[in-house]
């Protein structure tokens, strides 16, 4: 009962803090200054005398002739439809078909730097906290890794290995006049432009982690439990494997704010990059004032942001049994 009540309740909070991001998402467009339905005629070639006709034509499909309040109720009835609207900027194109182009190419390039960073800077991190010499040869190297801005990363990695040493192509998913197939071309091409946005991340990623794991290793091993084996004669080896699987509890549980750190980044590193996914369309659609298409981009990175830490909340409360003892003495 314990575990049960502890889902119900996250089950709850996220159901809320879902409503909030999603509500902000609709109003943040529509607070902006401009005019959408002009940025998508400026594109056509529209007559004078017509001008004004297509205009309010374009008001009333898109249902901005109709208060506020509607149009927001207009919102949810759509969204639980499964209705994302059509583009402004790629009319008459259905919002949901480009996302779902985009999506691929963010997952691809999230997952991988988040996990390989994780399971890397954790490592490095126990390394460094049992070797004087490693850490005072690592910790500078990680603090600026963690302090670099992803998009800084970005410039410097795109300058490095694009200008200065070019081996690697500077943007895009996969060379012009590619066709995206599981071809070896295709594949090989693929992977030299998604190597320097995917190592944009990991760098980042990698140095605070390693950080965070040295630090929890170090307190560890000054706790009162690891100083009493000490005295019993156990081992080090032992010692060390029961302060690291202790440090792994806050390392999983930063895990969670880190996917949503990590989908900040890859935002502006698409943008460097310009690579194909939902950070590249978000700014596509923020400089075309396209409502439509930042309301659907930023709810998919909202649904995977909170979807990923409810999984990681699961898995904390199944490794770590003084939460369901909690919750089992609450109920």
């Amino acid at each position: 009962m314990g575990l049960l009540s502890y889902i119900v309740r996250k089950t709850g909070i996220y159901l809320l803090t879902f409503f909030v991001a999603v509500t902000l998402n609709w109003a943040i467009p529509r607070l902006m200054p401009g005019d959408p339905i002009g940025v998508l005629l400026s594109r056509f070639a529209t007559l004078p005398e017509s001008s004004e006709v297509v205009y309010s034509y374009f008001m009333r499909s898109f249902g901005f002739d109709r208060p506020l309040w509607e149009q927001y109720l207009d919102f949810w009835r759509a969204l639980f439809n499964g209705d994302l609207g059509v583009s402004i900027y790629m009319y008459p194109q259905k919002v949901e078909d480009i996302v779902l182009q985009a999506l691929p190419y963010d997952l691809v390039l999230i997952v991988p730097a988040v996990v390989v960073s994780w399971i890397i800077g954790n490592w490095l991190g126990a390394v460094a906290a049992t070797s004087r010499r490693l850490d005072n040869l690592l910790m500078p190297l990680f603090y600026f890794l963690t302090s670099s801005p992803y998009f800084w990363m970005a410039i410097v990695l795109a300058w490095l290995l694009t200008v200065v040493f070019p081996l690697f192509p500077s943007s895009g998913a996969y060379s012009p006049g590619m066709v995206p197939s599981l071809s070896t071309a295709f594949i090989i091409d693929f992977i030299k432009h998604w190597t320097l946005p995917f190592l944009s991340l990991l760098l980042v990623m990698l140095g605070g982690w390693a950080i965070g794991m040295r630090n929890l290793i170090i307190y560890e091993l000054e706790s009162n439990y690891s100083r009493y084996m000490e005295a019993l004669g156990a081992g080090r080896r032992l010692i060390l494997s029961y302060a690291f699987r202790n440090a792994m509890l806050p390392q999983i549980t930063g895990l969670a704010l880190q996917i949503g750190l990590a989908v900040a980044g890859a935002i502006t590193t698409e943008i460097v990059f310009s690579y194909p996914g939902l950070g590249f369309l978000m700014l596509q659609a923020i400089q075309n004032q396209d409502y439509f298409l930042m309301q659907g981009a930023f709810l998919v990175i909202v649904v995977m942001v909170l979807v990923a830490n409810f999984v990681i909340d699961l898995i904390y409360a199944a490794i770590d049994p003084r939460i369901r003892s909690a919750y089992a003495g609450e109920a």
